[in-house]
């Protein structure tokens, strides 16, 4: 991965943080503040909640690849210490499913004319779980690739022993 790219990728990573970190500080200053000031509800619903745990699982995921990113421009990716990386992504794109699926089903009682909505909103759902499949899919693949490089490593020490 060239210097441009890691780089590139770390900004978008940083501007995401940065922005989630914000819009979360606002929630709790509007939750801090009391009654909300459009429509004078209670400031903590179960939407505000599931907004604030979403961005959490985002935040977790973009620490996750943050860190996956220095592994790889270090060159230390294919190691054992990637997995958690790795798992710690896949955990967050879980949360946000399922956070989806709260939405979804907070959603539903108010769609009861139109129930296409809830069915589009439910596939969205799990088209997120599918992108943890996908995730999950290329930590086989980050499976496969460190047990050849430990592999290679034992046959490069016996190697050495004969020679």
């Amino acid at each position: 991965m060239g210097k441009l790219a890691v780089r590139a990728l770390r900004a978008v990573l940083a501007v995401v943080l940065a922005g989630t970190v914000f819009v979360q500080a606002g929630m709790v200053w509007a939750l801090a503040g009391g009654k909300d000031s459009e429509d004078g509800s209670l400031p903590l619903n179960p939407l505000r909640v599931i907004t604030i745990l979403g961005m959490v699982s985002v935040q977790v995921a973009l620490v996750c690849v943050w860190r996956l990113v220095t592994m790889v421009r270090r060159g230390t990716v294919f190691s054992h210490d990637a997995f958690r990386y790795v798992d710690g992504v896949i955990g967050a794109i879980v949360a946000a499913a399922l956070l989806w699926f709260a939405v979804t089903a907070l959603n539903a009682p108010d769609q009861r004319d139109d129930p296409g909505v809830t069915l589009v909103m439910g596939g969205i759902g799990l088209a997120v779980l599918g992108v943890a499949l996908v995730v999950f899919v290329l930590r086989a693949l980050l499976a496969q690739a460190v047990a050849r490089d430990v592999e290679a490593a034992r046959m490069r020490a016996e190697l050495d022993e004969v020679i």
